[in-house]
């Protein structure tokens, strides 16, 4: 099947690629300065010579990235830990498949922790649409990214989704890769994580076989990320609010970096991935449906762990009980706790300046955190 396809321009960088890129990437004078600000005390030049240094993707991963990663962790978080990966397979072909919060982290952690528990890190699914300039999509490729095409038009877009979906599969039944692409397109701004159908149909393009035997062939993990505290909350209520006050209005490229940097940068509290477990024993018992409600079912499946899975935090139980006006969770937090989490809310919306509608923006903020924990009591009654 994949030798029907051409994935030049979406695989990520192999390592006999790897020298020239770096050599490219560091004559590029905004690579150079996105290296003075994630490395601030260092000298550039010695960090420079530590890239040109590597010469394999895993030498650059394990020589730059993780050191960064491992750096942030402990600057802006309380701790990332996992659960759930220990009943998984080192050597196995894993498509992990994500709720998604960050543009950048949620993959970048839950390779973290791959790597610290022995398995290989993963290749991960970025849009076309973050790839501003081109020194950043070296940059990416570099760090095993392949390229998901968006914003094409609809012949086009099949075309480029029948590759994406062969890519995929390849990588993980003929090259054992693990894989991470996130359940829905794009971030999940209020919370409410719901796997989209059109991703699940984007996967089986590839098949040969039947929906099942195709999806078995995949190997699907759901894995639940929760963080504490989402440093781009407040930016995503203030995107419901301009939507509400201009239907026309379009996230712009600039407002893609200021989150990609708002969500390095800032407060994280508590980082959990929960890894659930393969799918694959789930979906025999979906043989006598039709293709679209196997297709829902899988995405039950998925969401059903993702929801059982989240670690939650006094925040979660707080915004719920804010939305509600009660205190029906108050056994989850303390005085102090709920205190601390409202002062954080209303710093995050200060920040936005006058333009922000308070009343409005404390909802849908509550509202994100709220989601998680409505969702989770939901499938823990079935």
């Amino acid at each position: 099947m994949a030798d029907n396809f051409n994935f030049e321009d979406i695989r990520p960088f192999r390592d006999n690629e790897v020298e020239s890129v770096i050599n490219n990437l560091c004559q590029e004078p905004r690579f150079l300065g996105v290296i003075a600000a994630l490395f601030p005390s260092a000298n550039i030049p010695d960090v420079v010579a530590r890239l040109k240094a590597s010469r394999s993707v895993k030498d650059f991963q394990s020589q730059f990235i993780i050191p960064y990663l491992n750096g942030l962790i402990h600057k802006c978080t309380d701790g990332v830990t996992a659960s759930g990966i220990d009943n998984l397979d080192p050597q196995g072909g894993y498509l992990f498949l994500t709720n998604h919060r960050d543009i950048i982290l949620d993959s970048a952690f839950l390779n973290v922790k791959l790597d610290e528990a022995g398995f290989t890190t993963t290749e991960i699914a970025i849009g076309s649409n973050l790839l501003i300039y081109d020194w950043i999509e070296d940059l990416v490729k570099l760090n095993k990214s392949f390229v998901v095409k968006r914003g094409m038009p609809v012949r086009q877009q099949m075309d480029a989704s029948s590759t994406l979906s062969a890519y995929v599969r390849d990588r993980i039944t003929n090259g054992h890769q693990n894989i991470w692409i996130a359940q829905r397109e794009g971030r999940s701004k209020d919370g409410n994580d719901k796997t989209q159908g059109s991703v699940l149909k984007m996967l089986n393009l590839s098949g040969s076989s039947d929906l099942i035997a195709n999806f078995k062939q995949l190997n699907i993990v759901p894995v639940a990320i929760t963080y504490e505290y989402d440093p781009c909350d407040a930016l995503k209520a203030f995107q419901f609010q301009q939507k509400r006050d201009d239907p026309a209005y379009k996230k712009s490229q600039n407002e893609d970096l200021t989150h990609m940097a708002t969500g390095l940068n800032g407060r994280k509290g508590r980082v959990h991935f929960a890894f659930g477990t393969p799918i694959n024993d789930s979906l025999d018992a979906l043989a006598g449906l039709t293709k679209n409600e196997q297709i829902t079912a899988i995405a039950e499946i998925v969401d059903s762990q993702i929801y059982a899975n989240y670690h939650l935090t006094p925040g979660n139980y707080i915004s719920l009980d804010m939305l509600n006006a009660s205190d029906a969770h108050a056994d989850h937090y303390s005085p102090a706790q709920r205190q601390d989490f409202l002062a954080y809310v209303d710093a995050k919306i200060d920040a936005l300046g006058p333009t922000a509608d308070r009343a409005f923006l404390r909802q849908q903020i509550f509202t994100a955190y709220a989601n998680p924990l409505i969702n989770q009591e939901a499938a823990l009654k079935k």
